[in-house]
């Protein structure tokens, strides 16, 4: 039998006793470890992935059972001979992930994902109700496309509809509005299609609606 080293104890009730010794650890000294909420509660975080594996990423998500959303819009591409229509990730590049932050080995472990997008070296999460609005946008067929990140024009909030709330850029002032939005975390922008009676002027501002038109 091997001697024990002066550095280790033997406990003659073995694990058991361990076990009963843990639950005699003062209430005070059992919270001082405790994480923080931002550690434990399931939030919605943006993974960078390498260029044109989003799709990929999603399936490996998928697979460990991990809440995703991967946002798609169609677009027309000519081949060859004939014009096909693909499903291509809205933000490219980004795949929205929905975890607690001590849980983000499962995301960063895919071979794909690059990084989850941070602020002062710590992942950021987004608003939820960013993320719900664009779901809710999807599934009611908006038409929404990616667009080249934009920050100088006329600001106008959108009253109504899937996307109330929300503030763009006004692109265009003929028939429907075109209006740019932009998730400022990941700097990643889209035009939306939306009735000129859902917009509405950022006060201050001299524009009316009727200005729209």
């Amino acid at each position: 039998m091997r001697p024990v080293s002066d550095g280790a104890k033997l406990y003659p009730g073995g694990l058991r006793s361990l076990a009963e010794m843990a639950t005699t650890v003062p209430y005070d000294l059992k919270h001082e470890y405790a994480l923080p909420a931002v550690y434990t509660e399931p939030r919605w975080y943006a993974a960078y992935a390498c260029a044109n594996h989003e799709k990929r990423v999603a399936q490996q998500l998928g697979r460990r059972c991990v809440e995703f959303f991967l946002p798609l819009h169609e677009a027309l591409r000519l081949w060859k001979d004939r014009r096909v229509r693909l499903q291509l990730p809205l933000f490219p590049g980004y795949i929205f992930v929905r975890i607690a932050l001590r849980d983000r080995m499962r995301v960063l472990e895919i071979p794909s994902v690059v990084h989850l997008v941070s602020f002062n070296g710590l992942p950021t999460a987004l608003p939820e109700e960013e993320i719900e609005a664009i779901r809710s946008a999807l599934n009611k067929r908006l038409r929404i496309q990616p667009h080249p990140h934009q920050a100088v024009g006329s600001r106008v909030r959108i009253k109504g509809g899937p996307l109330q709330g929300f503030e763009g850029i006004l692109l265009r002032r003929k028939g429907n509005c075109r209006i740019v939005l932009t998730i400022d975390l990941i700097m990643r922008s889209v035009v939306v299609d939306v009735d000129l009676s859902d917009v509405e002027p950022i006060q201050p501002c001299s524009m009316s609606v009727r200005d729209f038109a």
